[in-house]
């Protein structure tokens, strides 16, 4: 009997990535006759996070989103390091790197969706100085104001949750308050900021490929910086690249192949693989293409 080809099934699942990814955001969130209720899932599974953003307020969400855990322990009266959650962050970025953005996270998976509808496109070459916004909100809004600023008994908002998440309000605020009265009729100007705020994000996603991963996203900040560290990632064979740009032509994210194969922008998407005419682009144990360098 033949073995399966591990290269294979890497290359179907590429081909497929639109599927995965929506299979993913259903298999997060498979509860969804709570959408109907207006209930929240509370099982022992919620206190598990999940890879990509998805909101642990969402009425189908199984489990936790790894941003909004972070912070509730983060802004604890103890001001407590979770070790637990940074642990499986760190694992997954060393294992994968930010490959979890482009296969793994729902709400990149709702910017590609929205980049689909007709529309004029346009590059986010120009606009590259940007992408360090994440940086910035990873950590201010993630890590330092949870800490420094808290109330009289030492707890504190999860303030990028609570003040930019869009991921928040298109999951969890607005099915929340189309289920319950109560919930409409408190709605005030802090919802009214999240939806300008997930307005805005939808607008540019469709003429913009996916501006919030690129420009805000504090979790891709944070799986961004074990790209060039992380097992697994792409490797160019020098000897067969022609530099003939392809891949930077193709690529969404702004990074060309040819000239950094460890691009902290890289969400591994596969579709450089695709378009090399020479397939100089292989997929792997990083690792070891490393120790050969050396």
């Amino acid at each position: 009997m033949e073995l399966v080809n591990v290269k294979d099934i890497f290359s179907l699942v590429r081909n497929r990535r639109s599927w995965v990814q929506g299979l993913v955001t259903l298999g997060t969130n498979p509860h969804l006759g709570n959408f109907l209720s207006g209930s929240i899932y509370r099982g022992k599974a919620k206190s598990l996070c999940v890879p990509g953003l998805n909101c642990y307020s969402c009425p189908a969400a199984t489990g936790a989103c790894p941003i909004g855990a972070f912070q509730a322990v983060v802004g604890g009266t103890k001001y407590n390091f979770s070790y637990y959650i940074t642990g499986i962050l760190i694992f997954l970025g060393v294992l994968v790197g930010r490959l979890i953005c482009g296969f793994f996270c729902p709400f990149g998976w709702f910017q590609d969706l929205l980049h689909k509808i007709p529309s004029p496109k346009k590059s986010t070459k120009k606009w590259k100085w940007l992408k360090g916004i994440k940086y910035g909100v990873l950590l201010v809004a993630v890590i330092l104001l949870p800490i420094f600023l808290t109330d009289s008994i030492g707890l504190a908002p999860p303030y990028f949750c609570k003040y930019l998440c869009p991921q928040g309000i298109l999951e969890g605020g607005i099915p929340l308050s189309l289920a319950s009265k109560s919930i409409r009729a408190g709605l005030g100007n802090l919802f009214l900021l999240k939806a300008t705020i997930l307005a805005a994000v939808v607008g540019l996603s469709i003429v913009f490929y996916r501006p919030f991963c690129k420009w805000i996203c504090p979790l891709g900040a944070f799986y961004s910086l074990f790209n060039k560290i992380s097992i697994y990632g792409y490797t160019v064979d020098q000897n067969k690249c022609i530099h003939c740009k392809k891949c930077a032509k193709t690529c969404k994210m702004d990074v060309d192949m040819s000239e950094n194969q460890d691009s902290l922008e890289c969400i591994r998407c596969g579709e450089c693989i695709k378009v090399c005419p020479t397939h100089a682009i292989e997929t792997g144990n990083t690792w070891k293409r490393k120790e050969k360098e050396k």
